[in-house]
């Protein structure tokens, strides 16, 4: 089968906020080859991406990403690789390509999925979906008394786990995040298990990210997630010298193996975060997840969109030791619900399992999705290079 065509769609919500939260617009993908369609995500800017699919070629290592996806074969796994690597090489210095080919690498293997009526996990060469457990993940509160409003929400829903993230944490004084921390594990109970994000807030700053650990410790959180930016490797491996019983978490902002890699051996991470949506898509995640058993480290994945992206999220470590964690937003706005007619809820033991349908297991709901379809048009020259295709299954 050749791939006929990649379609990329815009949507959001009518309003975006200025949070953290990465479930406010989404870029949605649909490739066909054949009679067969398959769906992905990308997590990123979408209008960035959308011109990384579609602008004109600078040089002979800087072309539109299509040009490396439309018309190529896609019969087998193999040619996920071939062409996965194809376009790293045509847009090597295309630096949006990851993100764009994330989408894409996704939506081709949900496509191989459903031709082949398999999940997604067995073509990976998993037996089966291992269930995981779900942490809530939400932004703190703006005061220690809603985020312990939060903690309390989250633990009479019957989740053991959560994660809370940005919001003010890291932007005052030792004293107020330490009663950030302090109201989490409170709300959350003394079994729970808490996890803190600090959205790379500190940069390289160790000792302002040293400061924090006494408070981590006493709460007994179980990871201090992203103290600073992805790549400040001699930061990250310096706190994990010092953070004792708290490990470091990072990976989310990897766009490639190799940061991931280096995250592991040199950054000293004891959970590796990796985005299926921003690395490549399905096939370096995989790749890492498979590296960071080698090592011993924990893969998570990253995810704070739709439930389309959590299972693509979900596949590379799918035959992982069973119960362990996986990010679970609980807090998402309604176009990252509404995007597709099934969803990933927790089963009765409060654990997620991969669905055994084809492929992903997912299905846009396309009714849904034209509520929040943006109309974009991008023109060079005069020259049409895109414009908002019709939303079809």
């Amino acid at each position: 089968m050749k791939i006929e065509a990649v379609d990329f769609y815009y949507l959001s919500m009518p309003e975006v906020l200025d949070i953290g939260d990465g479930s406010q617009d989404l870029l949605l993908v649909r490739l066909q080859a054949g009679p067969y369609v398959g769906w992905g995500e990308c997590e990123a800017s979408p209008l960035v991406s959308i011109a990384s699919l579609v602008c004109p070629m600078s040089h002979s290592a800087c072309k539109p990403v299509r040009d490396s996806v439309l018309g190529q074969t896609l019969d087998d796994v193999a040619d996920i690789d071939r062409i996965g690597d194809l376009v790293r090489t045509n847009s090597l210095d295309l630096l949006q390509a990851a993100h764009t080919l994330s989408g894409i690498d996704i939506a081709m293997w949900d496509l191989l999925g459903r031709r082949f009526e398999t999940p997604v996990y067995q073509l990976l060469g998993y037996d089966r979906a291992e269930p995981r457990l779900p942490y809530a993940s939400v932004l703190f509160g703006d005061t220690p008394a809603e985020t312990l409003a939060k903690a309390q929400g989250i633990r009479d829903k019957g989740y053991i786990a959560a994660k809370f993230g940005w919001g003010p944490y890291g932007l005052g004084s030792v004293a107020e995040d330490a009663e950030q921390v302090a109201a989490a594990r409170e709300g959350l109970g003394p079994e729970g298990i808490v996890l803190i994000d600090a959205g790379t807030v500190w940069g390289h700053d160790l000792e302002a990210a040293a400061a924090r650990l006494p408070a981590l410790q006493e709460h007994r959180a179980t990871w201090l997630e992203e103290p600073f930016v992805t790549g400040a490797l001699d930061a990250y491996a310096a706190l994990a010298k010092q953070s004792g019983s708290v490990r470091l978490a990072g990976g989310e902002g990897s766009h490639n193996e190799d940061m991931a890699r280096h995250m592991i051996d040199q950054g000293g991470v004891g959970f590796i975060q990796i985005d299926a949506g921003r690395i490549g898509g399905i096939s370096p995640a995989k790749r890492v997840a498979d590296y960071a058993l080698q090592r011993g480290v924990t893969y998570v994945n990253h995810t704070f969109t739709s439930h389309l992206a959590l299972s693509a999220s979900l596949q590379p470590y799918a035959g992982h030791p069973a119960r362990s964690i996986c990010e679970y937003p609980v807090e998402l706005k309604s176009l990252a619900w509404d995007m597709t007619h099934e969803h990933l809820t927790p089963d009765a033991n409060g654990l997620i399992t991969l669905p055994e349908a084809p492929g992903l297991g997912m299905t846009p709901d396309l009714e849904a999705a034209k509520h929040y379809l943006l109309d974009v048009e991008i023109a060079v020259g005069g020259r049409t290079l895109y414009r908002t295709p019709e939303l079809v299954g």
